[in-house]
């Protein structure tokens, strides 16, 4: 899980990076869930939750998605 304290030290570029990594893993996780491959349902979830605190902190920093 990532701090929301350790985002917000981030810089713009770095946060964008790691918005596009999530958006990738997010995209594979679908495939296994779809395909019945998934194995931790829960990564799922925290992914998707790493993804929205990133762009809320992007957000917060003036930065359009």
């Amino acid at each position: 899980m990532m701090k929301a304290s350790k985002l917000r030290e981030m810089s713009v570029e770095e946060l964008k990076d790691e918005v596009s990594t999530l958006s990738e893993q997010l995209f594979k996780l679908r495939f296994q869930r779809a395909t019945g491959q998934l194995d931790n349902v829960m990564k799922f979830r925290q992914v998707r939750k790493n993804l929205a605190r990133v762009k809320t902190v992007l957000t917060e920093k003036g930065v359009r998605n």
